[in-house]
């Protein structure tokens, strides 16, 4: 009997020349501009992020477009090389809004079929000239109701109500929300303007990532796609997500191994003790299990495979108890440093632990891929 083939496109597993090349690249613009002072010095600007940096990623290293097809202003590349970048910028802390924008928006409009909403927004958005993001997705949930509701005013559609936590959501230039209609859920362009949509900043654990309540007031929306289904977009999100938690435990772990290396106690480095080998030695093995379920639910992303959702929900599960496990290892590693606020350990355990819950937690994802193979429930 020949092997069935596998539903998940082995061919994009392995790390091609051009991806390595981009990392590389990706690598050492990070290095240039993204250290720990500023990182801090960007997350403190009032829009989150240094816009001068968003637009060099997306005209310079062409970060953006990276998996929007050329006809609609991108590189025509596939979600293997975005995941690249998203992985780059997890090691980092990117404050930069990839995930919101690259991932979640535009992968929004792509799911669409709706091409006149993606030939006015995706252009902009592989350019760097437009911030975007979703609300009304829910917290991971994507078969709750909308929070959202709307309805057709004098003129067209109008949104009202709120969504909260949304990523971004107080700066993006264009909000992409799922909201009800008497039809059942729905997709809309949102272009909000202070008078029907107010946005305001949420104080959350992870400042490298700003969240906001957005509440709709009549304000003007165009219909995006004929369906209000989001559970690829969130799978996406999920896949791209766990691209990021690599990054950052890789990160962590690296910083670690080389403390350990030059910290002296007894007349000798504490990274030659056993019970810190034993430590870090859990940390790798769990990073290469997160690098594995990453890299199959990126390539499930790029093929659109069927098994998506059961990878997805598998790459969120491991990726965010490798990074949880990774930020701990990384503060209690470095024993008092660790603890300060002037060490960059604690910018990684509060993203590790706002990641933890941003599409649903762990055990959530158990539970959905337990019932996605067939398993019973507990």
């Amino acid at each position: 009997m020949s092997p069935r083939p596998h539903e998940g496109a082995p061919r994009l597993l392995p790390e091609t020349e051009e991806q390595r090349e981009l990392r590389t690249v990706l690598r050492d613009f990070f290095a240039g501009t993204h250290g720990s002072e500023a990182l801090r010095e960007q997350s403190a600007t009032p829009r989150g992020h240094d816009e001068r940096l968003w637009t060099r990623m997306a005209r310079e290293i062409g970060v953006h477009g990276l998996a929007i097809p050329e006809e609609y202003g991108g590189a025509g590349f596939t979600f293997a090389e975005l995941a690249v970048a998203l992985e780059e910028s997890g090691r980092v802390l990117s404050p930069a809004p990839l995930l919101p924008t690259v991932v979640l928006a535009a992968h929004v409009l792509l799911y669409s079929g709706d091409r006149s909403a993606c030939e006015r927004h995706l252009p902009r958005i592989a350019d760097g000239t437009l911030t975007a993001t979703v609300a009304g997705f829910g917290d991971g949930a994507e078969d709750r109701a909308p929070e959202v509701g709307a309805e057709r005013g004098g003129s067209g559609w109008v949104l009202r109500g709120a969504a909260d936590f949304v990523l971004d959501g107080a700066g993006a230039e264009l909000l992409l929300v799922r909201a009800r209609t008497a039809d059942g859920p729905r997709l809309f362009a949102c272009e909000p303007a202070p008078d029907t949509c107010v946005r305001t900043a949420r104080r959350v654990l992870d400042g490298t990532r700003r969240q906001a309540l957005v509440e709709f007031r009549g304000a003007p929306a165009t219909p995006v796609g004929a369906s209000g289904e989001v559970t690829a977009v969130l799978d996406a999100g999920r896949a791209g997500l766990a691209a990021e938690q690599v990054g950052g435990s890789a990160h962590a772990l690296e910083d670690t191994v080389r403390f350990v290396r030059e910290r002296t106690q007894f007349g000798r480095p504490i990274g030659s003790f056993q019970a810190v080998k034993h430590r870090l030695a859990d940390v790798l093995v769990a990073l290469e299990a997160g690098r594995s379920v990453s890299a199959y639910a990126t390539a499930c992303v790029a093929a659109a495979s069927p098994r998506l959702p059961e990878a997805a929900s598998a790459a969120a599960a491991v990726c965010s108890e490798t990074f949880l496990l990774a930020t701990a290892e990384y503060v209690q590693l470095h024993g008092g440093i660790g603890f300060t606020w002037e060490h960059p350990a604690h910018l990684y355990v509060r993203r590790a632990r706002s990641a933890e819950v941003l599409f649903g937690t762990a055990d959530q994802h158990r539970a959905r891929l337990a019932g996605l193979i067939g398993l019973p429930a507990a």
